[in-house]
């Protein structure tokens, strides 16, 4: 999948997976040693993380159902948790750094297959 910014005009990251089943969301990026600068994983649903076992940090993107940003959390790294973000639906997974010009909160999102 494309994640693609409709409010910056602007691609997000150009590999994303889909995790939707229970396994595929508990592990998540856990047995990668890192990720692409055009990766990410998309939770879904999802609306908090935690970073235990991870070997790098990453910026997560709490979107709600309508793939709109309710919250950016910026260079997550391992062994922490995210917040609970009321009212989102699914989490984002990008590389750290990789929200930085690309994506805000209120930023609209689109998924292309």
């Amino acid at each position: 999948m494309i994640i693609f910014n409709l409010t910056k005009n602007m691609p997000v990251a150009l590999r994303v997976q889909k995790a939707d089943t229970f396994s595929s969301r508990l592990f998540g990026l856990i047995p990668r040693r890192s990720i692409g600068e055009e990766e990410g994983l998309w939770l879904s649903p999802c609306a908090m993380i935690h970073m235990c076992f991870m070997r790098f940090a990453i910026d997560a993107v709490f979107l709600d159902g309508n793939l709109k940003t309710l919250r950016v959390v910026k260079n997550l790294k391992p062994w922490r948790f995210s917040p609970w973000v009321f009212g989102a639906k699914s989490v984002l997974e990008l590389r750290s750094g990789r929200c930085e010009g690309r994506l805000a909160e209120g930023d609209k999102l689109e998924l292309k297959l």
